[in-house]
């Protein structure tokens, strides 16, 4: 199956040039323009140019995560990183020469293609490089965000916009004439020994199998599931309760499981192992602040919600280009699924605190050709009565 078609924006620049640096890049649909996956960085001291190819890097990798098999339109307003890469300008700076030549490396070069714009038409990768050096000013790094529906990219070269069609609403009568969707079944594992008493089990962690019950809960799954008979693949989160529940269910599906990475659960650092009681008497400032905000992270750890956001958001992109049109038995964590449900929603980041999400529970969500989802199952756990 061919891979799907993206656009790469990338810039950096450089204030002082050389000086404090960074980088930013987009990376659209092909099709609708709309942007699924931002990567920044504020890289230290350096020139604009060397943050202009690491910008490219960064746009390359993150379209292959995505798809590894897309076609990539690259589009900067660097007329030497264009013109060098397209092989028309010999590479002389020793800076530039090594860049070049790991940005050849991330695809192959039959799958890439480069175009100049101005400057006016890259605009959210300039954003995104003027938010990395703002972060680097305040002594961080920049941050992903949870992506929205954007504008569309222009094409080039510009041309009259024709006229559009509001886009329509997310529900039942959404999909009419937007053909067949792609279907998530998501499945929380089963049971661990942890979950019984609510404690904090993330990526960080033991790394807990499927207690006896947890084991029973996904044959229940695997029986109901079968019994629809409209799961066509399956994908997993690599964790040990994950792919535990993920290999009995497929087994009995007659599928093979293929791992994601970006679907395990949030790593949880020092609150591991703990409830949530014990957190709030021991981290009672952190905890206060991880609720309050979904870029705050656990004491010790690196990850926030935020951050869990955007991966969640490329895997959910990755899936859909691998299976487009089918349903996909999704087998994850609590917050990668309320992640995934809370964004085909719409719904703010606090909407996390307020579902609820049990052991083997199945939830559904259609995506359709236009961009918007329909969430049509939370927490079934009919299947375990």
């Amino acid at each position: 199956m061919a891979g799907r078609r993206f656009i790469v924006e990338a810039d950096g620049g450089s204030r002082g040039n050389p000086g404090p640096a960074g980088y930013g890049a987009v990376v659209r649909d092909g099709d609708t323009g709309l942007i699924i996956a931002e990567a920044a960085e504020f890289i230290g001291h350096a020139t604009n140019n060397v943050a202009e190819y690491k910008g490219l890097i960064a746009g390359l990798r993150a379209a292959r995560e995505i798809d590894p098999d897309a076609s990539v339109d690259v589009r900067m307003d660097s007329k030497l990183v264009v013109e060098q890469m397209s092989g028309r300008w010999k590479i002389k700076h020793p800076d530039m020469q090594p860049l070049a030549a790991e940005a050849r490396t991330v695809l192959p070069r039959s799958q890439v293609k480069y175009t100049w714009i101005p400057r006016e038409k890259n605009k959210d990768a300039d954003r995104l490089a003027n938010e990395a050096m703002d972060a680097g000013k305040a002594g961080r790094q920049w941050e992903p965000r949870p992506l929205r529906a954007a504008a569309p990219a222009q094409a080039v070269p510009a041309a009259e916009p024709p006229l559009e069609k509001a886009a329509p609403k997310a529900g039942w009568a959404a999909a009419a004439d937007l053909g067949t969707p792609s279907t998530f079944v998501l499945l929380r594992h089963g049971e661990t020994h942890l979950t019984p008493e609510k404690r904090f089990s993330g990526s960080g962690g033991s790394d807990p199998e499927l207690s006896e019950k947890g084991r029973w809960q996904a044959e229940r799954a695997a029986e109901a599931l079968a019994a629809r008979g409209s799961v066509q693949a399956v994908v997993a989160s690599p964790m040990r309760r994950t792919r535990e529940t993920a290999e009995l269910v497929a087994a009995r599906l007659g599928l093979e499981v293929r791992y994601e990475e970006g679907l395990r659960e949030v790593d949880f650092g020092d609150w591991e192992g703990l409830t949530f009681a014990e957190v709030q008497e021991r981290h009672p400032e952190d905890l206060t602040a991880w609720l309050g905000s979904p870029r705050a992270k656990p004491t010790g750890s690196t990850e926030s919600f935020t951050t869990l956001t955007h991966r969640a958001g490329v895997a959910r992109d990755k899936i859909l280009a691998r299976h487009p049109g089918k349903t996909v038995l999704v087998v994850s964590h609590v917050s990668p699924i309320k992640t995934l449900v809370r964004l085909a929603l719409g719904a703010p980041p606090d909407s996390l605190y307020r579902m609820e999400l049990s052991a083997a529970s199945l939830c559904a969500v259609q995506y359709y050709a236009d961009g918007n989802a329909s969430v049509r199952l939370l927490n079934d756990t009919s299947h375990l009565r």
